[in-house]
């Protein structure tokens, strides 16, 4: 008999540990108290729903899924044991936290005898299997992603053929685990709901993406995100799809449109890969300045911008669709972290921090690179001076101001020209307009001049010149 560990693989289907078994699965799932603590009450909310919908895939075959709250270390080997299993297998993860955790409990089985299995399942390509000619990891995207395209991608694996029927602890509720309801609208969870997604999005959108990914008020992009990062779908079936869609496309825009996306799957390994080897950047910048960059960290605006009151449209729009989703649109969050790293002069910990606790797709690797792009500390980043205008992006990605119509009240019934102009009006022209939204908590121009300044003298250089 085989022990499957589920973490972050919350499916039957197109999993590559539970396809490698030749044998009896138990497939395992252990509440820990020592990775929960760095849970929010979205993640958890949605990771109890992909654990119910897992359940009931397993029962549909006749097993079912074992659930045990406790230290994994001690739980599982002492279950191993019970139920006869040489085996354990798990999918790896790239965060320090669960390297450490994993060392642990792959300590705990050898003593017992137990055999290992760990697979890199939720990579197409693992760490260290895509690196420069010298055989170091890329700190560039766009040579990763060249040989990343050009890497054959495996087919989708089947589910296994016998799991024992042995359910362990009743599923919890977030309460039982210490968590609040969560103040957003979660999406549901499975693989049910995100083959619905896969198969939506490649009917249709899919062929517009390089086009109209940008714009966060059409419906043109996948919402993957939070399935693939719980593992509720796997990145075979997700590409699989992408490529059937690409021999369907009725051009060569259409072509282009397709490889966009999969170029989004790219940069989300590319990530993976600098987390894994570079593991300190959760904490740490990446690049290295020959001075301490000297942050703002402004308290008061840093609350203003969690709150969604900046005064500036499209960033607020954004940061009241986290709180009230659990999710933003990504041109959005590179909008927002821009202007929290560059505005506001904060420090991109409090950012990710923030989006730590509010995102339901939250991933260590992805938000981590995505805050150091923005800050200009990470690989392949950003440049300093070039710095988002708010209000330029505003205009440009959400012209009709449909999305911040939608996300931001106050404005429902003010014309996108005054909402794209609301930083250049006067006070009184704002009030005329509505008297229920904010001015500007900081001037744009200004404050970009002080950015420039910061991320010269952090650099080592003469401010003034």
């Amino acid at each position: 008999m085989r022990l499957h560990w589920h973490r972050h693989d919350l499916r039957v289907t197109d999993n590559w540990g539970l396809s490698a078994a030749d044998d009896v699965v138990l497939p395992v799932f252990v509440f820990d108290d020592e990775i929960l603590q760095f849970g929010s009450p979205p993640r958890v909310a949605f990771m109890l729903d992909a654990l119910a919908a897992l359940r009931a895939d397993y029962r549909e075959q006749g097993g079912d899924l074992y659930l045990a709250h406790g230290d994994p270390s001690a739980v599982l080997p002492d279950l191993a044991t019970e139920v006869g299993a040489a085996t354990l297998s798990y999918t790896e993860d790239y965060s320090g936290l669960a390297a450490e955790r994993d060392r642990v409990v792959t300590e705990a089985l050898d003593s017992e005898g137990i055999t290992v299995e760990g697979y890199h399942d939720a990579l197409h390509h693992e760490p260290g299997s895509i690196t420069t000619n010298a055989g170091d990891p890329y700190s560039v995207y766009t040579y990763f992603w060249t040989k990343w395209r050009n890497r054959e991608k495996a087919d989708p694996y089947d589910p296994p053929e016998q799991v024992v029927d042995r359910p362990g602890d009743a599923l919890p509720a977030l309460a039982d685990l210490g968590f609040d309801e969560p103040v957003a609208d979660i999406e549901p969870a499975g693989t049910g709901r995100a083959r619905e997604r896969l198969a939506d999005f490649c009917a249709g959108p899919i062929y517009d993406y390089a086009d109209r990914r940008d714009y966060p008020a059409d419906e043109c992009t996948s919402r993957l995100s939070t399935h693939l990062r719980w593992g509720t779908i796997g990145v075979r079936e997700v590409y699989a799809a992408t490529d059937r869609a690409m021999a369907d496309a009725p051009d060569a825009d259409a072509r282009e449109s397709v490889e966009a996306f999969q170029s989004q799957l790219a940069w989300r390994e590319f990530y993976h890969h600098v987390l894994n080897f570079t593991p300190e950047v959760v904490t740490q910048n990446y690049k290295s300045y020959e001075q301490a960059i000297e942050w703002r960290d402004d308290q008061a605006e840093i609350a203003a911008w969690k709150a969604g009151e900046t005064g500036y449209p499209i960033v607020d729009a954004g940061m009241r669709q986290l709180r009230e989703e659990a999710y933003m649109h990504n041109r959005v969050r590179m909008i927002v972290a821009s202007f929290l790293t560059k505005d506001l002069l904060a420090d991109w910990r409090h950012g990710y921090a923030h989006f730590r606790e509010h995102l339901v797709d939250h991933n260590t690797a992805n938000d981590n690179g995505g805050w150091q792009w923005a800050a200009s500390t990470g690989t392949d980043a950003q440049p300093y001076f070039r710095i988002f205008n708010p209000t330029t992006q505003g205009e440009r990605y959400d012209p009709d101001a449909a999305y911040i119509h939608e996300y931001v009240p106050e404005l429902a019934g003010v014309s996108a020209e005054t909402i794209h102009a609301w930083p250049d009006l006067s006070p009184s022209e704002r009030r005329d307009a509505t008297p229920d939204y904010p001015d500007p908590i900081v001037d744009h121009g200004e404050r970009r001049e002080q950015a420039v300044t910061m991320f010269k003298r952090a650099r080592g250089e003469d401010p003034d010149e």
